[in-house]
């Protein structure tokens, strides 16, 4: 089993920049795939950015050229990065996992087995 832990967020105004992290533990398998999701209530989780073990990156086209998500696996960590943040990114960011190394589908939520508790971010006008 792996456990996975966020940090991070909190609350900013527009066009601000808020980053969160997350700490895997237990079980780890070295290099897999890591992706962040975000959700708001009434609405399904969404993909918003994934690595895979060699560290390519997959965004949705909502966040491109805004948010950066990056690695350090010698610390077991995943860190996401948002600059320029809007009212819409406003949303419960949750730290998703996998054994695989390279998902098909890597911002959909069926590829991940572990999922962390959520860190709320909220973005205000």
């Amino acid at each position: 089993q792996m456990q996975l832990v966020e940090s991070g967020g909190g609350s900013v105004q527009a066009g601000g920049s808020l980053s969160v992290s997350c700490v895997a533990s237990g079980y780890i398998y070295l290099r897999n795939s890591m992706a962040w999701f975000r959700q708001v209530p009434g609405k399904e989780r969404e993909g918003v950015a994934a690595m895979d073990r060699d560290g390519s990156a997959s965004y949705t086209d909502s966040v491109k050229g805004r948010f950066t998500i990056s690695r350090d696996n010698a610390k077991n960590s995943l860190y996401l990065q948002m600059n320029s943040l809007k009212p819409e990114d406003t949303a419960m960011y949750y730290c998703a996992a996998d054994s695989s190394s390279y998902p098909r589908d890597p911002l959909r939520s069926y590829e991940y087995k572990y999922w962390g508790q959520g860190t709320q971010v909220t973005v205000s006008s």
